[in-house]
């Protein structure tokens, strides 16, 4: 995901189908995100989303829940090539997913090299173990605190990367997330990514504009909108057009 000439950009999975990842596919993006935090999606509905969404050439990620570490656990055994950690606020807890994430002597994740991460017990143990250190952790910071411990969240070998949560971020401070005090905040978990050598990742709904300005500034992947959204707005628009037209 990290490794093409281009900014990296996803989108959030909600719906409960295998066509709407065929269909991100096609339209060109490079991720997907699997939302089981804001969506009614349970594990095996993303068993089968991250299996369509690795069969069509996209980097299946998968926004667990929660911190629990039998969630993170099956989700990387599912074949998942990444997590996204809702509201990790200190180092503690980011050091604990971490190594929820990774084999030991790294971490604490167990062997299941029956699973489909392990092609069903036809991967070499060595290459199924190995797994565990190409698996990307991504804890989502949200609040003041998370912004305040980005660098030593960041120095941890086993964090590959951080998204800033601003709606969550701002809802935390009280204001909006257009607001410079949460621009300030975004620009100070980037700049830690930058230094500790990693990447920082922001969501923009549906302004691709904002998003690649966010780039210019230094964002290194994006997400854009959601399929239910998307769907949403393609179908208001479309009766709207209908009605002026009829009148």
């Amino acid at each position: 995901m990290f490794t093409r000439g281009t900014t990296p950009v996803g989108t959030w999975l909600k719906i409960a189908s295998a066509e709407p990842v065929e269909i991100m596919a096609y339209a060109g993006f490079d991720f997907v995100v699997v939302d089981l935090e804001h969506a009614p999606l349970d594990l095996r509905t993303a068993y089968r989303l991250v299996n369509s969404a690795a069969a069509l050439g996209m980097t299946p990620l998968v926004r667990v829940p929660d911190r629990n570490p039998s969630t993170i656990q099956k989700i990387l055994d599912a074949g998942a090539m990444g997590i996204l950690v809702p509201h990790v606020d200190t180092v503690e807890q980011a050091r604990a997913v971490g190594q929820a994430c990774r084999f030991p002597p790294r971490g604490t994740r167990g062997a299941g090299g029956t699973s489909r991460a392990g092609a069903w017990g036809l991967r070499p143990n060595g290459d199924y173990l190995a797994t565990g250190d190409d698996v990307l952790c991504i804890p989502q910071l949200e609040s003041v605190e998370a912004i305040k411990a980005a660098p030593e969240i960041l120095a941890l070998d086993t964090v590959d990367a951080v998204f800033v949560g601003a709606a969550d971020l701002s809802l935390s401070m009280g204001t909006t997330p257009a607001s410079p005090e949460v621009a300030e905040l975004i620009t100070s978990a980037i700049d830690a990514a930058h230094a500790a050598g990693k990447r920082c990742g922001l969501a923009f709904g549906g302004a691709p504009g904002r998003a690649a300005r966010a780039v210019r500034d230094g964002c290194d992947f994006v997400l854009l909108s959601n399929d239910t959204t998307m769907l949403a707005e393609a179908a208001r628009a479309l009766v709207t057009a209908f009605r002026a037209e009829e009148s």
